[in-house]
């Protein structure tokens, strides 16, 4: 059950990556919440900024990203003000996990996996001793559905969504208060994906975990999460629960996105496509970042870029179309 408990709130985050030719704007100003036990999705294009934000969370970034702004508090604590041992220390892993997009690349494939379980608990845990976090990591093979002895493995002799449920029993080792899954399903084909999917609904629900969880599937959210986010070149265009966005979708990206999707119970129609390509976060357009490939843009969407208004009770959108119900 949702509380009403700010577990995370991300206030105008920005992140920047580096680049010789000036610097790509990842993540431009995004705000938003997690309260306790509540699952959000965050979806959008690729190179819109989800894995950075989440990078973000958790200062994990590549040398060349730098958050040049805003905070994220986690309960009291601003996480952009630690350093990275305090983070470490902790945050990391303690407070916050996460299940990396690509679990083979995200593993090191010259160790057994019991090996780096056994690290990250006795990293964040100095007085646990390695049998312990492997026995440790024995229970929780068995509680995401591997046979416990599979833990003596290297990561090249399991299959993509025995790895993906390793690198869940991994993010879990430490008792986080937060999951976060990028791109969980990705590359597992859809019986394995399904089988997935209702593992880390059934662990949020039986362990009381909040959750962020990024993919491109909307699908996937209507199936697991409270409330989602709807990410476009570096920002948030609309944000509420799901079932308010997916019902009455407000910000035209986000009406493209559902357009494009298609309904097994709906009458059939022609599927459609959002024109064009998301623009180039070193320069981006002046404006609503959206407005090239909006077939309803203003001139007011080209000079000034919108705020996340509410349109009504808990939904928020980014667009000039939208008056805020606070207007009227």
């Amino acid at each position: 059950m949702v509380t009403d408990v700010a577990l995370l709130s991300v206030e105008n985050l920005v992140t920047h990556y580096r680049t010789q030719r000036g610097f790509v704007k990842a993540v431009d100003g995004v705000s938003f919440e997690v309260k306790e036990k509540e699952a959000m999705g965050l979806a959008g294009e690729s190179g819109c900024g989800k894995t950075t934000i989440a990078l973000s969370l958790l200062k994990i970034l590549p040398g060349e990203a730098q958050i040049k702004s805003g905070h994220v508090f986690f309960r009291d604590i601003d996480i952009v003000q630690l350093s990275d041992r305090e983070v470490r220390e902790k945050i990391r892993w303690k407070k916050i996990s996460l299940v990396f997009q690509g679990a083979m690349n995200a593993m090191n494939p010259v160790y057994k996996i019991r090996d780096q379980i056994a690290e990250a608990v006795m990293t964040h845990e100095p007085n646990v001793k390695k049998e312990e976090a492997v026995e440790r990591g024995k229970k929780l093979f068995e509680l995401v559905g591997v046979e416990p002895s599979r833990i003596s493995n290297y990561p090249h002799e399991f299959s993509g969504g025995m790895r993906q449920r390793a690198m869940l029993a991994m993010a879990l080792a430490t008792n986080p208060e937060l999951l976060i899954a990028d791109e969980p399903a990705t590359a597992l084909d859809v019986i394995v994906q399904a089988q997935l999917l209702k593992l880390i609904k059934s662990l949020k629900e039986n362990l009381g975990l909040s959750l962020i969880l990024i993919t491109h599937d909307l699908s996937i959210i209507t199936e697991i999460c409270d409330s989602v986010a709807i990410m476009y070149a570096g920002k948030i265009a609309e944000k509420g629960s799901v079932v308010s966005v997916y019902k009455d979708p407000l910000h035209p990206y986000t009406q493209g996105l559902i357009g494009a999707f298609p309904s097994i119970y709906a009458a059939k129609t022609r599927m459609t496509s959002i024109p064009g390509f998301p623009p180039d976060l070193l320069r981006p357009p002046t404006g609503c970042k959206f407005h090239p490939r909006c077939k309803f843009a203003m001139d007011v969407c080209k000079k000034v870029e919108p705020s996340l208004l509410v349109a009504e009770k808990n939904h928020l959108v980014a667009c000039h179309l939208v008056k805020s119900s606070e207007e009227s």
